[in-house]
């Protein structure tokens, strides 16, 4: 994803990456006072935070928000386009709300390759002998760091240097974003709860869970803060829409299939949190038309604690059902549709090369 943002010309002391990071550093620097002054016990936690935000993670949200701000004719040398860097690396503390909350509600024990934050709270109220149920200790300061991690998005947006008509322009695209992710988070739940296995539903959460904030949102959020019109942001929230799913289902399928070692979670662990996804979905679908006893088999079998033998079961039936390959077939079909929609736009030339390539970066990725 970085080598469509890299340009070495436009960020003298490294990568995009870089840029976003040195942004939100200076963010947390400027917080730290306030964060010392209540005591020890919230500074070490909110390092925590620090950490997990600086730990990995492609900066796919901002580069997408920066990508969509050079499409509509944004100027990277200009002077308010730090500014315009803020708001950008801002989605990033966005990302790590919903991440930290999501690894809660999934019971997850890794992130990237190290404990989730939950799990790392809970272990620390375990070594220090503290009253109380450790897991819970663990889950509540996650949600509270969580919660900072949000407030902090929106602080470094309003600490941006914007002027008060881009301001304006901005306030309802993010607060959109902030607002669809969570009902996004919701339908999530709810689905699962309720049994919801249909390819619809778990569409539905793909596109306001995962899309809507990774992808089309960043976009319209770049574009808004250039002046775009609203030919170009439908054309931004088309491709978003499309790409984001079909990042989303990517995902899918790295979390039944993927390398451990490469995605930093365990394989297999979408079956036994029981994720309605659209490749569980398409399963079953095949599944009760043609073989109910495999339908059956996979009902049972999912949100339960799977060993990995079992797993290896349900990864072989879902192969079989042809759920693997319908996922590979929507992938292709959304990157096509967005493609299509990006190359008859007035997107400038370097932005749809851009956009094309972290188009393909996003849906063929391995973690």
């Amino acid at each position: 994803m970085q080598s469509a943002v890299d340009d070495r010309d436009q960020w003298p002391l490294g990568t995009f990456v870089d840029a976003v990071e040195t942004s939100l550093r200076d963010f947390v620097a400027t917080q730290q006072a306030t964060v010392d002054s209540v005591g020890p016990v919230y500074t070490d936690a909110v390092a925590e935070l620090t950490s997990f935000v600086f730990r990995g993670g492609k900066r796919i949200r901002p580069a997408f928000a920066w990508t969509g701000f050079l499409g509509a004719g944004g100027d990277p040398h200009a002077a308010g386009a730090d500014a315009v860097l803020d708001v950008c690396s801002a989605l990033e503390f966005v990302q790590a709300c919903a991440l930290v909350h999501d690894d809660i509600i999934d019971a997850s024990s890794t992130r990237r390759g190290f404990p989730t934050v939950h799990v790392t709270f809970a272990e620390r109220h375990r070594t220090a002998g503290w009253r109380g149920n450790s897991d819970k200790f663990g889950e509540s300061v996650a949600i509270l760091l969580g919660d900072i991690a949000l407030c902090w998005a929106d602080d470094l947006v309003r600490a941006a240097a914007l002027d008060s008509a881009t301001s304006a322009r901005l306030a309802p695209v993010w607060s959109a974003m902030r607002t669809e992710v969570l009902g996004g988070q919701l339908l999530d739940i709810a689905v699962e709860a309720s049994g919801d296995d249909s390819v619809e539903a778990a569409l539905q959460i793909d596109r306001y869970k995962t899309a809507a904030y990774t992808v089309e949102r960043p976009l319209l959020i770049g574009g808004t803060l250039a002046g775009a019109g609203p030919e170009l942001l439908e054309v931004y929230s088309t491709f978003g829409a499309d790409i984001g799913i079909a990042f989303q289902l990517r995902d899918d399928l790295l979390g039944v299939f993927g390398d451990p070692s490469v995605t930093g979670k365990p394989s297999g662990d979408d079956l036994r949190e029981g994720k309605r996804t659209v490749l569980l979905a398409a399963a079953l679908d095949a599944a009760d038309e043609r073989d109910p006893a495999t339908a059956a088999a996979l009902r049972a079998g999912i949100g339960t604690d799977l060993s990995e033998a079992a797993v290896d079961d349900l990864r072989a039936q879902m192969i079989d059902l042809g759920a693997v390959d319908d996922v590979e077939r929507r992938i292709t079909t959304l990157t096509d549709s967005a493609l299509a929609a990006l190359n008859a736009s007035d997107v400038t030339e370097d932005a749809k090369r851009r956009l094309t390539a972290m188009a393909y970066t996003a849906t063929r990725r391995t973690s």
